[in-house]
């Protein structure tokens, strides 16, 4: 999904938690929450959902004999620690998920997080939003992907304590997902795309 400027129908004013966990409970739209301020979500294009459905039906696949279990963009992420929600694009939780006051709906523990990437959102995906995302202690790979072209940028806890990062930028690779002893093709993730076919063809 894609984040919009602050809704200008909110105007400045800060929200508390209560007030926008009602307001998004019978909002038709999705929306972020983060210091206060409550962002608007915008639909997405169609690659992004082909590429996003890809990796969740892929995920599902892998994931069905392990402890481990897929959402798609409708699971809002809670970070405790900076009061936030975010709805990413593919969510990844092991164990019994942990959820804020045991509501079911706002997951506290990812293992993995996949955001898929768009123009207006790329750069905070990059940097603001994965630094936010580093707040959870339960996460271990934050994977980038570009629905335009092959290009995964696929971030884990090393075995030093550092986030590493490892591109992919050929479909024949395979993005390996150590944290949770699976690993996706590039050619499912890109499946059904004018991606794919280009570079085939291109090789």
């Amino acid at each position: 999904m894609e984040v919009k400027e602050p809704a200008a129908a909110y105007g400045n004013r800060k929200y508390s938690i209560a007030e926008y966990l009602e307001m998004e409970n019978t909002s038709v739209i999705k929306h972020e929450y983060y210091g206060g301020e409550i962002f608007a979500m915008s639909g997405a294009k169609l690659p992004h959902i082909v590429v996003e459905g890809n990796i969740f039906n892929a995920l599902s696949t892998e994931l069905n004999d392990k402890p481990c279990q897929p959402y798609n963009s409708n699971m809002r992420v809670y970070i405790e620690e900076l009061d936030s929600f975010f709805y990413p694009d593919v969510t990844v939780v092991c164990g019994d998920p942990v959820t804020l006051n045991n509501d079911q709906m706002n997951v506290m523990n990812p293992k993995v997080i996949f955001e898929v990437l768009s123009p207006s959102t790329k750069n905070y995906d990059r940097g603001e939003k994965f630094k936010f995302y580093r707040e959870l202690d339960s996460l271990k790979e934050y994977v980038l992907v570009d629905p335009l072209s092959v290009i995964i940028e696929a971030y884990h806890i090393n075995s030093n304590g550092f986030w590493e990062l490892k591109e992919y930028n050929d479909i024949d690779e395979v993005l390996e997902l150590n944290s949770i002893g699976i690993s996706l093709t590039l050619k499912e993730v890109y499946k059904k795309t004018k991606v794919i076919t280009m570079q085939v063809h291109n090789k």
